[in-house]
């Protein structure tokens, strides 16, 4: 057997065409012996190597929350959590990727849940990760040792090799959803993988109100002098709703007086940010929450890299390329790569949008576009 055939080579077609040479024996003679020594020539690739803009993948998606939660607390009574399976997540698995379990050829999102009681043991991975919280309480997250309060509306992103786990010291369940670099760290061929202590120490299994971190670093505008390294990752393990929340709210008041500092008309938005640097939370991952006024609407964008979005409040209507769906709090959906994006808020109520993609990747490629209403520059 050949080397070629043991390794499945590539099969070529002769196909006549604009820029191709016209069939022949000779050609076809040419084009085995391509395939013998396993070569491909661009001639016959062009189009799918070089298009003219980028073709996701991806499909949009929407997976609705409430669905996600019910499947995930039958999960919570016949599966159980430690060594072996690790977490109780759920990965979303994008329709046009083969059954992966990747919402977008880069970014894996998941929906986690642990019961009342339960502690999903220590573990450390090279992908960056988050946690956000779309509803209910009573989990912290353990992240070297430093016991980080989970609630409503809060965002805590975790570098990654940073060991962590969870408890949950509620009388409730509670689910919130994951985000990670996976499938990017998975095609790059990056990822590494340790488990760690299946059970923590008793003074790790408390409940404080503040983590460490937010003692040292969750304080907007100020940073310990002592603390002058610009760090790849945030140090800061819990961006708080409260926050959040007063941010949103102030850029819509000042755009009522005059002051320009929404994205759009009624369209505001924040970006979780290093306090080291002022850069993006994690390395690969970008972090934001929109909100826009009862009955705004976005402007129509798309740009590079996939992103995924849940609703954190309210009702509206989203577009992604040719799907349009009415869209409710937890709801989850997928944005690939240049697909066109705009999303309307109801009528009552003013819709508010977590979102997390790629960019950081693309921004560090010097490949990242952005083009809004038709314009054709990078933003």
């Amino acid at each position: 057997m050949s080397n070629a055939s043991a390794l499945s080579p590539v099969r070529l077609k002769m196909q006549a065409g604009p820029g191709q040479p016209e069939p022949s024996p000779a050609l076809e003679q040419l084009y085995r012996g391509f395939e013998q020594e396993l070569l491909v020539p661009l001639w016959t690739e062009i189009g799918d190597l070089m298009p003219p803009h980028p073709r996701s993948k991806a499909s949009p998606h929407l997976w609705r929350w409430d669905r996600l939660v019910d499947l995930a607390s039958q999960a919570g009574r016949l599966v159980p959590v430690g060594r072996g399976g690790e977490r109780r997540a759920i990965a979303l698995a994008n329709p046009s990727l083969g059954g992966k379990p990747y919402a977008t050829p880069t970014l894996w999102a998941a929906i986690q849940y642990l019961m009342p009681g339960e502690n999903a043991p220590e573990h450390r991975h090279s992908q960056h990760a988050f946690r956000f919280v779309v509803e209910g309480e009573g989990v912290w997250t353990v992240v070297g040792g430093d016991a980080v309060r989970m609630s409503r509306g809060d965002f805590l992103p975790q570098a990654g090799m940073n060991w962590h786990a969870h408890h949950n010291a509620a009388t409730e369940p509670m689910a919130w959803i994951d985000g990670l670099d996976i499938p990017f760290s998975y095609y790059t061929e990056s990822q590494f993988f340790e488990f760690g202590r299946h059970q923590l120490s008793p003074a790790e299994m408390t409940t404080p109100e503040r983590s460490r971190s937010e003692r040292v670093w969750g304080h907007p505008g100020l940073r310990p002098v002592s603390q002058t390294e610009a760090l790849p990752a945030t140090p800061l393990l819990a961006y708080r709703w409260v926050d959040t929340d007063r941010a949103l709210t102030e850029q819509l008041a000042l755009e009522d007086e005059g002051h320009a500092v929404t994205l759009s008309h009624g369209h505001a938005a924040v970006r979780f940010t290093n306090p080291t640097s002022g850069r993006d939370v994690l390395p690969t991952i970008r972090t934001e929450m929109h909100r826009l006024r009862a009955g705004g609407r976005t402007r129509t964008w798309r740009e590079v890299g996939s992103s995924v979005f849940q609703v954190f409040e309210g009702q509206g209507t989203v577009r992604v390329g040719e799907q349009q769906w009415a869209v409710a709090r937890g709801d989850m959906f997928v944005v690939p790569s240049w697909v066109p994006f705009c999303a309307e808020a109801g009528a009552d109520a003013a819709l508010d949008l977590f979102r997390f993609n790629d960019a950081p990747i693309f921004e560090a490629l010097h490949t990242h576009r952005v083009q809004f209403d038709g314009d054709s520059g990078a933003v």
